[in-house]
């Protein structure tokens, strides 16, 4: 693969690097990974959250909390119930970029294994 000019002038500073790292803890826990997959399909109370994962309301609560302070998340109180939005649906498309490099990683493993055999 070659890279662009684009690609090469991007290079990014100490502090930048910083950033887009703390995004990717945020999203570095496999509960965090669905809750952001069900609000896709529109804003979730913490109740049907709840449903996602076999964990205590609290751990749930600070899964949350997590995604919240990344920016990923907002939420908004209606009554009794907490509402979860996705703040930044653009990062779903680290998602699919994740679900390539897996898929990439098969192939290239896939092709070492015949190369031997």
């Amino acid at each position: 693969m070659t890279m662009t000019k684009t690609m090469i002038s991007r290079k990014i500073n100490y502090r930048q690097a910083r950033i887009r790292a703390d995004i990717l803890k945020a999203l570095a826990h496999p509960v965090r990974i669905m809750i952001v997959s069900a609000l896709t399909a529109g804003d979730r109370c913490v109740c049907d959250l709840n449903k996602l994962a076999d964990i205590a309301q609290s751990n749930m609560s600070r899964h949350l909390a997590v995604l919240k302070k990344a920016g990923i998340v907002t939420d908004r109180r209606l009554g009794m119930n907490v509402f979860y939005h996705l703040q930044t649906p653009c990062i779903l498309q680290a998602f699919e970029c994740a679900v390539e490099v897996v898929r990439a990683d098969t192939k290239r493993r896939n092709e070492n294994v015949q190369s031997i055999a």
